[in-house]
């Protein structure tokens, strides 16, 4: 079997609802999602989610090469970019080839790629993570309810600009999963997208924590400041997660060895291969990984693999458009099936109709870093800085969305 070609498709994520996070928010909830394709002479195609920046050089390591020979693939592709480096967009790119090639692979043997992979449980545990910072309380308490109807009892809220607005929403989503799972206490995160400096992450958290109990705090400073994160878990209770935006081992290594992180994470799109290797590199320091990303097939996949594996984030419940999946959601958990590879099937007319319609991306939104973040004084958006109140019942009325705030703004 050889790799004899690639091709790369733009499908959306239509939400129905504003998503995003502390840097900002897609109103419309319209995502793109780029896709690879990767072809044989056997007529056997994977597929990968995934960016195509850089796809004709880093395809030309691969091009021509038998495609179950993943792992060996892999360091070619990063050798290919050797000199102009593989981090960011390049990096997901390899990802996406990278989870192409275990798809060929699984299928060529007849089997999921779970089962290949070693994986014995095709279930794999779940938390719910509704990207929501942009939702009144209403709208989070009604989605939150939908994850909660499939067995959800864990949540993941975006934060970090407004403790008061941070307490109220985390105790509003407890109210809902607690109902939901009869009494038992949902674990809660929050994630403030490397919004803060140590010092705000410390305060902020430390005011949370008065109230609530958080199981971690994800991204509470930037990616690579292994010293802060450091100091940012001796100041408060909750573990550390981090590790998304990491791109490669040799960025793991100075965090783990500060004992920066509690909770090593691997972003979906930078594929499989990453996924395993970060894993062993965890679970070496005893340190649990969870998966993170809204399409994280591939890594689910390898999550039953894992002897560390601690859950999978799960973003929205429907597939992106023209994209279908052979898994399903019970009681907390994905549930893989038993198609042969990932079990992703594409439909090429469905994409190309939702490329039509498909907006051009802005300038602004969660992808752009504000220029004010890690600078603002204040925590809250009224410059009170009195303690935050206890939440309020789940029919206590609404305050208005972010954006249509009166208050004078947190900086």
């Amino acid at each position: 079997m050889k790799i004899t070609g690639f091709r790369s498709l733009t499908t959306v994520q239509e939400w129905g609802r504003p998503v995003g996070d502390a840097n900002g928010v897609f109103g419309d909830g319209v995502v793109t999602v780029p896709i690879i394709v990767v072809d044989t002479d056997e007529g056997i195609s994977g597929i990968g989610l995934g960016p195509a920046v850089e796809a004709e050089l880093i395809f030309a390591a691969i091009d021509g090469e038998d495609p179950r020979g993943v792992t060996a693939l892999y360091d070619r592709m990063l050798r290919q970019t050797f000199k102009a480096g593989h981090a960011g967009a390049v990096f997901g790119t390899i990802g996406a080839f990278d989870t192409a090639l275990w798809d060929i692979k699984a299928r060529a043997a007849g089997e999921p790629l779970w089962r290949l992979l070693g994986g014995r449980d095709r279930t794999v545990p779940a938390y719910a993570s509704g990207l929501d910072i942009g939702l009144t309380d209403t709208e989070l308490v009604s989605t939150y309810q939908v994850y909660a109807e499939h067995g959800l009892k864990s949540a993941k809220l975006k934060g970090g600009l407004d403790v008061q607005r941070d307490v109220r929403r985390l105790s509003l989503v407890r109210e809902v999963l607690t109902e939901a799972a009869h009494g038992l206490r949902p674990a809660l995160m929050l994630d403030a997208n490397e919004a803060w400096t140590r010092k705000q992450a410390v305060r902020h958290v430390c005011e949370l924590e008065r109230i609530l109990d958080l199981t971690w705090v994800e991204e509470p400073v930037r990616r690579w400041d292994a010293e802060g994160l450091a100091v940012v878990g001796r100041g408060i209770r909750a573990s550390i997660a981090s590790g998304e935006n990491l791109t490669g081992l040799e960025q793991y290594r100075p965090l783990l060895a500060a004992g920066a992180i509690d909770i090593v994470q691997s972003a979906a799109v930078w594929g499989v291969t990453h996924f395993l290797r970060v894993s062993a590199l965890a679970h070496a320091h005893d340190l649990p990984v969870s998966p993170i990303g809204n399409s994280p097939i591939g890594l689910l996949h390898a999550a039953t693999s894992v002897p560390n594996h601690l859950a999978s984030e799960l973003q929205d419940l429907r597939p992106p458009a023209g994209v279908s999946v052979d898994l399903h959601v019970e009681d907390g958990a994905f549930v893989l099936g038993d198609s042969a590879g990932l079990g992703i099937e594409i439909d090429e007319d469905v994409i190309a109709a939702a490329t039509r319609r498909m907006v051009a991306l802005t300038n602004d939104g969660p992808h752009v870093r504000p220029e004010r973040a890690g600078k603002r004084l204040l925590a809250v958006t009224d410059g009170n800085a009195a303690p935050p109140t206890p939440a309020p019942s789940l029919a206590d009325p609404a305050p208005p969305r972010p954006d249509e705030a009166s208050s004078t703004p947190y900086w």
